[in-house]
């Protein structure tokens, strides 16, 4: 049985405000309705698709990065607790894929995670000094990769951040990262 439109579109609210992340096609499960559904409800209530809420989640994260620029991040920045957890979410498009089987390559994984582990860590200076990677699922054209990094240990000079990647709830990539933070002699 359905809800009234009322009830919708507050729970549709709350939903989103408790996950920004969500999208149309899962709402449209949860509530048991069309996708126009949704979408309309969303407009009616002046929530931005997805897309929108992602780049103003990104734009609130991207002044407290020290050590990139905004383009030298891939991804997008969507939390960012320096020296603890961060988080970001990249489109995989079809420039990322193999032509042949449409499995993203690996470095656009790699990627967005080393720069995740780079933009954790509250230094101006920050390399990679070695890292130990496992992809563990192929990631296809139009999924979405939500990284997340957390600092494991640091010194003046070393930080170890583990990050882990995930499509739909399922791990894809993980890695630990040594990285050298300071102007290292």
């Amino acid at each position: 049985m359905r809800k009234p439109k009322h009830v919708r579109k507050a729970e549709l609210k709350e939903t989103i405000q408790n996950n920004p992340f969500i999208t149309d096609e899962a709402l449209a499960t949860s509530f048991n309705v069309s996708i126009q559904t949704i979408r309309l409800d969303r407009l009616e209530l002046g929530i931005p698709e997805l897309r929108e809420r992602l780049k103003d989640v990104a734009r609130q994260h991207h002044d407290e990065v020290k050590a990139l620029t905004d383009e030298e991040v891939i991804g997008e920045v969507i939390d960012l607790q320096l020296d603890e957890t961060a988080i970001s979410i990249m489109e995989i498009r079809e420039e990322h894929v193999f032509t042949r089987n449409g499995i993203a390559r690996g470095h656009h994984l790699f990627a967005q995670a080393n720069s995740l582990a780079v933009a954790i860590i509250n230094d101006d200076f920050v390399v990679t000094g070695r890292a130990n990677v496992r992809f563990s699922k192929p990631v296809k054209a139009t999924e979405r990769v939500v990284a997340k990094a957390k600092v494991t240990a640091h010194d003046d000079k070393w930080t170890t951040v583990i990050v882990e990647s995930y499509v739909d709830q399922r791990r894809v990539f993980s890695g630990e990262f040594q990285m050298a933070r300071g102007h290292q002699d």
